[in-house]
């Protein structure tokens, strides 16, 4: 989605539907199988932060539904996640449920999405957040939810540090970072042994374009680049701040350390979204955190946060049909039963991307991501839309050349130099 649509989407019926919307009371009926009718599903689920929460679900899908065993497996975080699918998918043995991003990657492994277009989910959703899962009017799935991500921020040490103002700017950040150095306390969290942790901080140069889509077409056809990109140098320039003030090593700190950082208290910022909020719940109960925007220069534009849809659960077409079935079912349980629904806001901390779902308490992350949303204070996501739906290639050369800037094996220049060759490889392919 882009910025304007993005805006639309909740500015308007999403954030209505967040405040004053009513409980839904659509259940899915329960229906118990004979031995013989018994069914095993697998999930491929990629969201670390949830796995024994979404455990937890499936055992209480599996009560309500006598003969129906499913079988999660969660690959993520540093873990080469989408090599591991395809291989499955290639070898004829994929999950009977796994996700998939929108966009270019939909149209990517469109043979393996089966169309979803008739469930009973769908009248629920926002249309906006169903679009990049859309091909020939037909819609392959289902979105998990609604994430934003920035600078989270401890607001008990920028208190210690006598901080009373929030960043808004580059300039402002690199003010705040010498206050907390200052007082003893390390500015960022930085985590850099994780590919996708920089491709999630490229996206943002990407999403502070002009416009966005228009500036990724340029670039496949030939009309613009990275190299010569004032924004790709402004953000080159942001992944140097939090380098000179964030912690020793970063290129051997994985998700799990950074965190523990954070929650820790031992780093008053690090760059993530509002999926970690079950992790802080879980390591720091009730800490007092926010979020602020990740401002790669002093452009007004930089007051906002990267909002959209992760991912969506797509179901394999390729499985049987009474797998597919069941599959399908499942997916409307998650969505439109009370305990489904009471996961995944009360759990998960997700944000809904439905607007039948009653959401209670969400965590102050979500709660700083609706307020920016509400003021039209958004970035897009846009890997899934780089060429061939190839993200998790990008994160990897793009990493792989952002690891070797940091590490002083490359300069500023052949980064940028670097990161444009490989989007002239994938653009030919």
């Amino acid at each position: 989605m882009n910025k304007k649509i993005l805006q639309l989407f909740w500015t308007g019926n999403l954030i209505l539907s967040l405040f004053a919307c009513e409980a839904d009371n659509e259940t899915v009926k329960s229906e118990t199988l004979s031995e013989d009718q018994k069914i095993t599903l697998e999930v491929w689920n990629r969201k670390v932060e949830i796995s024994t929460k979404f455990e937890e679900m499936i055992l209480a899908y599996e009560k309500e539904n006598k003969g129906v065993d499913i079988i999660v497996r969660t690959v993520g975080g540093g873990v080469d996640d989408r090599s591991d699918l395809i291989a499955q998918l290639a070898a004829g043995k994929g999950p009977d449920i796994f996700t998939n991003g929108g966009y270019e990657e939909a149209k990517m492994w469109s043979e393996y999405l089966e169309d979803l277009s008739d469930q009973p989910w769908v009248e629920n959703a926002f249309e906006d957040a169903l679009a990049s899962m859309k091909i020939d009017e037909k819609l392959y799935g289902m979105p998990i939810s609604i994430e934003g991500y920035g600078f989270i921020y401890n607001k008990d040490l920028f208190k210690k540090a006598g901080i009373e103002t929030l960043p808004k700017t580059h300039t402002e950040l690199i003010a705040v970072a010498e206050k907390l150095e200052a007082r003893g306390i390390t500015p960022f969290a930085i985590g850099y042994y994780e590919k996708w942790k920089l491709g999630h901080l490229l996206n943002i140069a990407f999403a502070q374009q002009e416009d966005p889509d228009a500036f990724i077409k340029g670039l496949n056809d030939g009309t613009q680049d990275i190299e010569h990109n004032q924004t790709f140098k402004d953000l080159v320039g942001l992944l140097d701040v939090t380098i000179k003030y964030g912690n020793e090593n970063p290129l051997i700190t994985d998700y799990n350390m950074e965190v523990n950082l954070f929650t820790n208290g031992e780093a008053a910022m690090i760059q993530q979204g509002n999926w970690i909020q079950p992790m802080i719940d879980q390591q720091t109960p009730n800490m007092n955190i926010g979020f602020l925007p990740i401002a790669i220069n002093d452009d007004p534009k930089n007051d906002a946060l990267a909002v959209g849809v992760p991912n969506y659960w797509v179901v394999n077409n390729q499985s049987t049909p009474e797998k597919k079935k069941e599959a399908k079912k499942f997916l409307n349980w998650m969505v439109s039963s009370e305990q489904g629904k009471q996961f995944m806001t009360e759990q998960f901390k997700f944000i809904p991307a439905f607007k039948h779902i009653k959401t209670n308490d969400l965590g102050p992350l979500a709660d700083d991501i609706i307020r920016y949303a509400k003021d039209g204070k958004t970035l897009s996501f846009n890997w899934f839309k780089y060429p061939g739906g190839a993200r998790d290639e990008f994160d990897h050369e793009f990493g792989l050349a952002m690891q070797a800037y940091i590490n002083k094996q490359l300069n500023h220049d052949q980064l940028l130099q670097e990161l444009q060759k490989s989007w002239e490889k994938a653009a030919r392919q």
